[in-house]
């Protein structure tokens, strides 16, 4: 007997051995995803730490991670097992920064110069809260009923919607927030984040400073056949560039948003392993690298930072919003932009009015027309930084939808042929979320 529990033991080592080694890589990623949830949670929305241990962080693995807030520090720390401790630190006005041992926190740095005057006008237009609207194509009651819908009945934890919002004509015709949400929360678009990279590029041809449809200017690319690969190529996430893109596992994506301190440099040094215009596949990474090559089209970094807010969110209102940044100061142009739901809206709605916003032209009227157009070999999923129902993904929704979407789904609907932008924000996605029904319900309660 006694032999017997020595061999079961020694094979309860093997194993634990076994799992520490394989998964071992693995907590770097959960713990510096924790530390920098935890820190932006918590400092830029005010969350505490068990909502967010409970909602935001509430992911295979990730609840493994212990976490702590230092308050007067401004920063968290996130461990697994007390191992692989990691650090996320927060700079009023840049957010969160989720750092390395070499990082020199006492090092000075440059924040964005933002100026918000009043837009005395009523919301979302302005800056004042809106006024109270009704069209008479509407059903408000059955309006409510498909709004009501998205959110979780008491005690149910399933659809886990944070909040949708809704405007027509240039009106907020409804919202609603879940417990512990309201009008004022800032909550992450994670990959919303793309399209409004995206938008600098159409904001900056508009003032005739660039050309999409130029090479990318990369000087390491001058030599090689990526030296093809335009800027619009890399918009339409067409470049041919190798890029892997899971959230289950180790992978280009993980390592550059949790390891990498140039997250537009992960990209670029990449090799072709398709075709540009020819090849499309989504990725993160190009949209990090779009972030580095705005930063080229200005001579110093405060230029660049300030210019995200002073031609964009800053001139349409999206005062809440805040852009994060990587550790050699980029914003990280794939995923990092928190802004309330109001705020969100606001940027649907820009691209409704193709780019017009109080009789001010910020991108040419084309620009909407350019990112909803599909991008060649995306199957009609795909256009410029932008997801598109054209090829009938939410088969009850019209074909000219499209929509700027972000993990655990977050999205802002856009449909031209309705005058509507439909927000929503929550944490969970297409898998768990029927986003067809609900388009279908909200849509209904509109006549023809």
């Amino acid at each position: 007997m006694k032999k017997a529990f020595q061999i079961f033991g020694v094979l309860v080592v093997i194993v634990l051995v076994y799992v520490v080694s394989v998964n071992y890589p693995k907590l770097e990623l959960i713990s510096g995803f924790s530390a920098k949830s935890v820190a932006s949670a918590h400092f830029i929305d005010h969350r505490p730490l068990d909502l967010i241990e409970k909602s935001d962080n509430d992911i295979k693995l990730i609840t493994l991670a212990n976490n702590t807030i230092i308050e007067d520090e401004n920063y968290a720390t996130s461990s697994v097992f007390g191992l692989q401790k990691r650090k996320a630190i927060y700079r009023e006005g840049l957010g969160s920064l989720l750092i390395d041992d070499d990082f020199d926190v006492s090092k000075p740095y440059l924040v964005p110069h933002r100026i918000q005057p009043k837009i005395n006008f009523p919301y979302p237009l302005g800056t004042n809260e809106p006024k109270d609207s009704v069209f008479s194509n509407i059903n408000y009651t059955q309006l409510k009923k498909a709004v009501d819908s998205a959110f979780d009945k008491e005690n149910a934890f399933a659809k886990r919607t944070r909040s949708v919002l809704i405007l027509h004509k240039n009106h907020l015709i409804i919202e609603k927030y879940a417990d512990g949400f309201d009008k004022n929360s800032k909550i992450l678009g994670w990959s919303m984040t793309k399209s409004l990279t995206a938008t600098y590029f159409g904001i900056l041809q508009h003032q005739g400073k660039l050309n999409i449809n130029n090479p990318a200017p990369i000087s390491e690319w001058k030599n090689d056949e990526r030296s093809k690969i335009t800027m619009h190529n890399l918009i339409q996430m067409n470049s041919g560039l190798a890029w892997e893109e899971r959230y289950d596992k180790i992978c280009d994506a993980t390592k550059m948003l949790f390891n990498s301190r140039d997250m537009g440099k992960v990209q670029l040094e990449k090799p072709l392993a398709g075709k540009p215009n020819q090849t499309w596949n989504y990725s993160s990474g190009t949209s990090n690298l779009l972030s580095k090559i705005l930063r080229q089209q200005f001579k110093t970094h405060q230029e660049y930072l300030d210019f995200w807010y002073t031609s964009l969110i800053d001139k349409i209102g999206m005062y809440s919003m805040i852009v994060e940044t990587d550790m050699t100061g980029n914003y990280v142009g794939s995923s990092y932009a928190w802004a309330t739901t109001r705020d969100w809206g606001k940027l649907g709605l820009l691209y409704l009015n193709n780019g017009n916003w109080l009789g001010e032209q910020i991108f040419d009227k084309s620009w909407s027309k350019y990112v909803s157009t599909p991008t060649p070999t995306s199957e009609g999923r795909y256009g410029g930084h932008f997801w598109l129902n054209s090829s009938g993904k939410y088969p009850d929704a019209p074909r000219d939808l499209y929509y700027a979407s972000g993990f655990q789904g977050q999205k802002i609907f856009i449909i031209p042929s309705k005058d509507l932008v439909i927000v929503r924000m929550g944490l969970t996605d297409d898998e768990n979320f029927d986003f067809n029904g609900f388009l279908k319900e909200v849509l209904g309660s509109f006549e023809k």
